[in-house]
């Protein structure tokens, strides 16, 4: 006979029931989150397997482009630095024909060198042609004041070199250039403003002298003596033709005695 101990049937009190199923609950809870998990890496990795397949397709497709991109660019810093070169050997080379035709201690032989010399067109055959007039200025003036006009009244020579043909035609002695014509190309210079607009007042002024008008030329000099952007070299000579006019010098019309001097 089989004896039954007094505890064997005790019944299980309700809260250690609940705990049990808690942890089951639990437990198949964390099956499914492990589950989820998995289910969004698998996706994470389809997606990013995709995406790389659609890159390669589009750098087969479309590579080439940033390959001709890159060429394009590299060739297009390679031929502007040899073009840099060539200009600077350019440039060299008639800077060098330059000096030596002037080199010559003879005024007709350095004026036919310079005249012989070939430049591109713009800054450098401006210079090229001042230089070639400058030089026959002193044996043909009115030829050389004609060639200064040639350069002023192209439209392809830099506005500075024009305005500096028009100052040195119009300054050269027996130029045969008569005063209107001078005064009508100086005073074109004068809105231009900075040392051109003094420069062309100062010539203007003589041509005042020229014409028995004193005192306009007179205000033209005070004016040039008095501004802030002449040189020293234009100052002086505005006060020395000041005192040579028989006007006393004002305190802003100190007569140096040294100074710069400007080209006419």
């Amino acid at each position: 006979m089989i004896k039954v101990k007094p505890d064997a049937y005790k019944p299980v009190p309700a809260s250690a029931s609940w705990q049990r199923f808690g942890k089951a609950l639990r437990g198949a809870k964390g099956l499914k989150g492990k589950a989820v998990s998995n289910t969004d890496s698998f996706i994470e990795e389809v997606s990013e397997e995709v995406r790389r397949d659609q890159f390669y397709k589009l750098l087969k497709r479309y590579g080439w482009i940033a390959i001709l991109a890159v060429i394009l660019l590299v060739g297009a810093t390679a031929w502007n630095e040899w073009r840099k070169a060539q200009d600077r050997q350019a440039a060299q080379a008639l800077g060098d024909e330059i000096l030596s035709a002037l080199e010559s201690d003879d005024r007709a032989e350095r004026a036919t060198a310079l005249a012989a010399i070939e430049a591109p067109e713009g800054g450098a055959q401006a210079i090229l042609g001042l230089l070639a007039a400058s030089e026959a200025g002193a044996d043909t003036p009115t030829e050389a004041a004609q060639s200064f006009l040639a350069l002023a009244d192209n439209p392809a020579v830099p506005q500075v070199y024009r305005q500096i043909a028009v100052l040195k035609a119009t300054s050269l002695p027996d130029n045969g250039l008569s005063v209107e014509d001078r005064r009508s190309r100086l005073e074109s210079l004068l809105p231009g403003g900075g040392i051109v607009r003094l420069l062309a007042e100062e010539q203007l002024a003589y041509l005042d002298i020229e014409t028995g008008d004193t005192a306009a030329a007179l205000d033209r000099l005070r004016e040039i003596s008095e501004s802030a952007e002449a040189t020293i070299g234009l100052r002086q000579r505005a006060a020395q033709v000041t005192v040579a006019l028989g006007q006393e010098l004002t305190e802003e019309q100190p007569l140096a005695e040294t100074g710069e001097s400007d080209a006419n």
